[in-house]
């Protein structure tokens, strides 16, 4: 299945809006993805400048440390941690937690809050 398409699914699964996530956009990354710790979490807020809004770790927590997240190219999700890029298109404010078998996709209102 397409990219876009497999989005809009999981989008029209949880009724939520499309908001395409575009390729030359960043994500903030955390390194623990590439340890293979699981779950693998998404978060995302509303996007500025050129940043995508994404926030992709791995791991029970989300460190608060300043260097946890870097920058990554969307684009190179699909060698990072392809099995995200279903989840790309939710719109801010949603998140996703994924394992194994398992996956679980949710609005968090205060992912808005500032």
């Amino acid at each position: 299945m397409d990219r876009t398409r497999e989005q809009l699914a999981v989008c029209a699964e949880h009724k939520a809006v499309f908001r395409a996530t575009a390729p030359e956009s960043k994500v903030g990354f955390s390194r623990s993805v590439r340890e293979g710790l699981v779950p693998l979490n998404g978060l995302r807020l509303e996007p500025t400048g050129e940043t995508s809004g994404w926030y992709i770790w791995a791991g029970e927590v989300m460190s608060q440390a300043d260097d946890f997240f870097v920058p990554l190219h969307a684009a190179h999700l699909a060698d990072e941690a392809p099995q995200v890029l279903k989840y790309l298109g939710l719109p801010p404010g949603w998140r996703f937690l994924i394992a194994d078998d398992y996956a679980d996709v949710w609005f968090d209102p205060d992912a808005l809050k500032k």
